[in-house]
């Protein structure tokens, strides 16, 4: 009769670790698997931003407050064929600070629309309380929303953002302007000159 081999501890404590260890990748399948299904049901969407650094934040919305953005919409219609992807969705041109600001915006307004009575785009002096105080930003983050907002398609956050920045000019010479937003003047005082005679029509009141 052959003689079989005996488990030494050695070889009884390999053959746990390896039992633990395809549990523990077993629970990790379920676990994501859970969060898919619920991200899923929940009609949720991963959006995820790109710093410079390469620095990567996901952010979990609604599908409705995400379909607020067409290049999101039609991000999620190329790759998941109109169904919500499981995975994130990439966001490379939108820093992590801007589009948590973006989000704090299409959630806000997703809860509380702009009544049509106010949504006029010719206007600039009627902007609500709420979007006023979301403007209060440096210059730096004013303008950095403006580009997030025309990468992402979200005409009403485009057009608050640039109603700001024209309040911010108004009534202001282009001296004035120049020093709020620190722009060098390049035009020689002839070049200066000609412009404001082919530019007379503007002033006029």
């Amino acid at each position: 009769r052959v003689a079989q081999p005996r488990c030494t501890p050695f070889v009884v404590l390999q053959k746990k670790a390896t039992l633990q260890g395809r549990l523990v990748f077993r629970v990790v399948q379920l676990k994501r698997c859970l969060i898919k299904f619920e991200t899923m049901a929940e009609g949720k969407v991963q959006l995820e931003s790109n710093d410079s650094t390469g620095e990567k934040k996901v952010f979990t919305v609604d599908s409705d407050v995400a379909y607020m953005s067409e290049t999101v919409k039609n991000l999620i219609q190329d790759i998941g064929g109109g169904e919500i992807p499981d995975t994130p969705i990439p966001l490379p041109n939108v820093s992590a600070k801007i589009l948590e600001k973006v989000v704090e915006y299409c959630e806000h307004h997703h809860k509380n629309p702009t009544p049509a009575a106010d949504n006029d785009d010719k206007r600039t002096d009627n902007i609500s309380p709420w979007d006023h105080e979301f403007c209060k930003v440096d210059q730096a983050t004013l303008f950095e929303l403006i580009l997030a907002a025309n990468y992402l398609d979200i005409k009403s956050l485009l057009d608050l953002t640039c109603k700001t920045v024209a309040n911010m000019i108004k009534g202001k010479t282009p001296e004035e302007i120049r020093k709020t937003f620190n722009i060098k003047n390049d035009f020689t005082p002839e070049e200066e000159e000609q412009v404001r005679k082919e530019n007379a029509w503007c002033e006029e009141k």
